[in-house]
């Protein structure tokens, strides 16, 4: 609108390192972003929302060398599954960076130079112990034991190369002063004292090339046209990481300028990479002579029944087969609602189902259902009520309203979306109390129609504005209630409902299906899919004489996942194997021997998807180990590999 200040908002997730599939932890960061960004946009404010991968250093060359595959098509094969994972839970992202962009790598060597010529960056020699799992450097003075890495307890390599120095110990003294001149810098608050004791412990200078690998951006041409050593160097990866929030914006880059969005607002990490994003980043900045970004938000860990997740015990919590078996939102609300911003939180089935029972179900859907049911069983879906006399009688009631709605938006600055879910929760239970109060079946029967009428305006308009409100943390949620009084999730919307504290005073209701049909975890486990089929059909029904029956509990013991077929190889003096290199989505690719030399080539089995028993107990067949076998179907007419019917991320489980 003319004459209106539209407010700039960017927020990012970090870049995901691309070595392994997406797990509930990036998930989690990757949500809190959105809905972080939908809030904004909602508001009116014109959003740029950033997530990305970063896919240089020397754990990524070695992960790719390893699976025989050169480091450019392992890293575009990880980064499709990132950016595919997040277009399917719809995260409304306005840019996916990737850091082997060739506009990156413009941004990144030009801050490289534009440091350098300032005088930050130098030549040096490094001795020290480097973790690759962390890529990370470590003074002696931080391992555990001898060589232990004290952020993963991996083991250090001890290095000793010509590498380029950034200038860290020359910004401690600024940093502690716009520290403690931004109180707020850090979230949450929690945080902030170890940040300013890490700094105040003296900060070393910060090794920012390697010369002992390849696989990263390269020091700018200037550098190298001076010294022809200076092209063995490849940028530190934090380093070439952190530039990502600016390239991304058309830092010095051929990408358009979008500089104006500079500050960043938010910056939403894992507690593990904050000393990079609260040191690091804001020193690097300083001598690019770039304001600071607003906030730092760092969230804590996820656990799986109380145990650390792990991929050698197999509780990794793949949030894809989540969301297939529950449905995007319900997981979205469990992992925003379920944990205070910062903790670390736990994820149970249990957990979860109890949420979309007791919150989801009987607090929100009920609501929902009893405003739909009333509206057709006595106003045949259509409400009308005078404005004046509606709001005389809902005095009370509605500054209650707006009181809770006065809460929500410190609670989303502050990113405790926990908080934020809790008070708009409170909106559905006042809404239901005054049902129970009000007892509108015993004003039908005393015909009291007019306050019956009122009591449903003022619960369609108490569902109207939680579900504005409840758009960024669950929009299909909030769409498919804004859609019962024939509207949509907008910002107009929003400034008419809530910022001008207009009503709907006559309404004709739209029905629509239960929100969030109870959840029966043991009827579900015991009957599956076929509990409807009995049903329907119980008369008809008589069990088949199976051969060799097994039960559930037997069928949960095999690990069926699908794999991508990475090389595959005539094992020599076999007349039937070929020896098959398989992702599925772990540490290393597994290999695998299958007896069907007969009926493929190696070549055409090459990016092949197939059906893997993992969990077969290895053998050795002439010579070489089998770690897994591939499903087959075979007839008269041959042998077929069974495949799913689309793509799906290595690792997934069949069921």
């Amino acid at each position: 609108m003319e004459g209106v200040l539209i407010s700039k908002f960017f927020v990012t997730s970090p870049i995901y390192y691309v070595n392994d599939i997406p797990h509930i932890g990036h998930a989690y960061t990757t949500i809190i972003v959105d809905t972080l960004a939908r809030f904004h946009r909602l508001k009116g404010d014109c959003v740029f929302c950033l997530t990305g991968t970063d896919e240089h250093g020397q754990k990524i060359e070695q992960s790719a060398h390893k699976k025989g595959q050169e480091p450019k098509v392992y890293v575009d094969m990880i980064a499709k599954r990132f950016k595919d994972l997040w277009d399917t839970f719809g995260i409304s992202y306005d840019s996916f960076i990737r850091t082997t962009d060739s506009t990156h790598l413009q941004s990144a060597q030009y801050v490289f130079a534009q440091m350098f010529e300032k005088g930050d960056i130098y030549k040096g020699e490094y001795e020290g112990n480097y973790c690759i799992s962390c890529e990370s450097f470590f003074a002696k003075s931080q391992l555990v034991g001898e060589r232990g890495c004290p952020d993963c307890g991996k083991e250090t390599t001890l290095l000793k190369e010509e590498s380029y120095f950034f200038k860290l110990s020359a910004y401690e003294k600024k940093l502690l002063e716009f520290y403690d001149a931004h109180p707020d810098f850090i979230l949450p608050k929690s945080r902030r004292n170890e940040v300013i004791n890490f700094v105040k412990a003296g900060l070393e200078d910060l090794s920012i090339t390697r010369t002992t690998f390849e696989w990263g951006i390269k020091l700018p041409q200037i550098l190298i046209d001076k010294d022809k050593n200076n092209a063995k160097h490849v940028m530190y990866v934090w380093l070439d990481a952190l530039i990502n929030y600016v390239s991304a914006l058309g830092f010095h880059n051929d990408l358009p300028n979008k500089m104006e969005f500079w500050p960043a607002n938010y910056h939403i990490v894992g507690k593990d990479i904050l000393r990079f994003h609260a040191i690091y980043w804001p020193a690097f900045l300083m001598s690019l002579e770039l304001p600071l970004p607003r906030h730092i938000a760092a969230h804590g860990w996820w656990t799986k029944d109380g145990a650390k997740m792990s991929k050698s015990i197999g509780n990794v919590v793949n949030p894809k087969e989540v969301v297939d078996a529950y449905g995007l939102d319900s997981f979205r609300y469990f992992v925003l609602r379920e944990v205070p911003f910062g903790q670390d939180g736990d994820y149970s089935q249990n957990a979860l189902i109890e949420r979309i029972n007791s919150d989801l179900g009987n607090d929100l859907g009920n609501l929902l259902n009893r405003l739909l049911g009333m509206s057709a069983k006595y106003f045949n879906n259509t409400l009308s009520v005078d404005e004046v006399c509606f709001k005389e009688s809902y005095t009370e009631e509605i500054a209650e309203v707006n009181a809770i709605l006065g809460t929500l938006e410190s609670y989303m600055d502050e990113v405790q979306i926990n908080r934020y879910l809790e008070e708009l929760w409170k909106l559905f239970s006042l809404g239901n109390g005054i049902i129970a109060k009000k007892e509108p079946w015993s004003l039908m029967k005393a015909n009291q129609s007019g306050a019956v009428a009122e009591l449903l305006v003022f619960i369609a308009n108490v569902l109207l504005r939680a579900a504005l409100y409840l758009s960024p943390c669950m929009p299909s949620t909030a769409n498919a209630i804004a859609s019962v009084f024939g509207l949509e999730v907008n910002a107009q919307n929003f400034a008419t409902f809530i910022v001008q504290n207009q009503f709907l005073t006559t309404i004709t209701l739209n029905p629509i299906p239960a929100l969030f049909p109870r959840i029966d975890e043991k009827r579900m486990e015991e009957a599956g899919v076929a509990v409807k089929a009995e049903s329907q059909h119980k008369e008809q029904w008589q069990p088949l004489e199976i051969p060799n029956a097994i039960s559930k509990e037997d069928f949960s013991k095999m690990d069926i996942r699908i794999g991508t077929i990475l090389s595959a190889e005539i094992l020599p003096k076999s007349e039937k194997l070929l020896k098959l290199q398989v992702d599925l989505g772990e540490v290393r690719a597994r290999q695998i021997l299958a007896g069907i030399k007969t009926y493929y080539n190696p070549q055409e089995l090459v990016g092949m998807q197939v059906c893997v028993l993992a969990n077969l107990k290895p053998a050795k067949l002439m010579g070489e180990v089998s770690e897994g076998m591939i499903l087959a179907a075979k007839d008269g007419t041959g042998l077929a590999l069974i495949a799913p019917q689309k793509q799906k991320i290595n690792g997934s489980q069949i069921s």
